[in-house]
């Protein structure tokens, strides 16, 4: 199963070297100065060249990044909760949540940082607003979705409210829940960078800022090489809690999977 599993990711990574193939070729070929688009093999040079510099910024990001999500789930899952045990909370709340998406974040960052600072704080917030929605939402979602009949047989055995959460509709939404947190988880480290782009001392925001106003290119897109990286660690560490912590939702999943692909 885990060598069918790898076996599922050759599309994507035969697709990957030849676009990067393409590309080096193409800036090779003379069409583009070197300048403007460096080749792919440029910039690993340049990353491994210049990482003693690029690594204190790396660890900046992911530290706002990390508490910044860190927080999201935790006010993500309340929230749900919140909306889901509450119809009044639900019909007031919700239609402000999702207002509050047609922000754009870029013009808020300014004035955070003018109320918080240029510390971490602000970073933080940042990354928090960027993750919170798509967590709360499906989490949310996922509560409404509860199976039915469990449901009745919860209620007929005279389960408390309280004791239906937990032990149905809790678990039940799992699944949702962290399919919102693998979205949240990639857009987690674009909120940090969006920080440090507006104002910050340390980052890899502030790295490709001052890189592109000193044209060297390379090194900006050195800098978003590590923040894909970022993104693909922390989505791969969700995938595997979820692996942990639903081992019966995942064995499923295959077997659907399996089933699709025998069809």
């Amino acid at each position: 199963m885990k060598l069918q599993r790898l076996a599922s990711y050759g599309p994507a990574f035969v697709l990957i070297v030849v676009l990067l193939a393409l590309w080096e070729l193409y800036v090779r070929s003379g069409q583009i100065a070197l300048t403007i688009l460096p080749t792919p093999s440029a910039v690993v040079v340049a990353l491994f060249e210049n990482w003693d510099v690029i690594y204190p910024h790396m660890v900046q990001t992911m530290m706002e990044t990390v508490l910044g999500l860190l927080i999201a789930t935790l006010l993500g899952l309340l929230l749900a909760i919140l909306l889901d045990l509450s119809m009044w909370a639900r019909q007031s709340i919700y239609p402000v949540l999702i207002t509050s998406q047609t922000i754009p974040m870029i013009a808020l960052a300014p004035l955070l940082l003018i109320w918080f600072g240029y510390d971490l704080g602000p970073k933080v917030i940042i990354v928090t607003l960027y993750c919170f929605f798509p967590i709360a939402v499906a989490c949310a979602d996922g509560l409404l979705g509860s199976d039915p009949d469990l449901m009745r047989l919860m209620v007929s055995m005279r389960a408390s409210r309280w004791q239906i959460l937990r032990l149905v509709r809790l678990p039940g939404a799992m699944p949702a829940f962290f399919s919102g947190l693998r979205i949240a988880a990639t857009y987690s480290v674009t909120g940090a960078i969006v920080g440090e782009y507006v104002g910050g001392y340390q980052g890899l925001g502030i790295y490709m800022q001052s890189s592109a106003n000193a044209h060297a290119i390379v090194l900006v897109f050195a800098a978003i090489v590590v923040t894909a990286i970022l993104s693909l660690l922390l989505f791969g560490l969700v995938s595997l809690i979820e692996r942990i912590a639903l081992p019966w939702y995942q064995g499923s999943r295959q077997r659907s999977f399996a089933a699709k692909r025998m069809g």
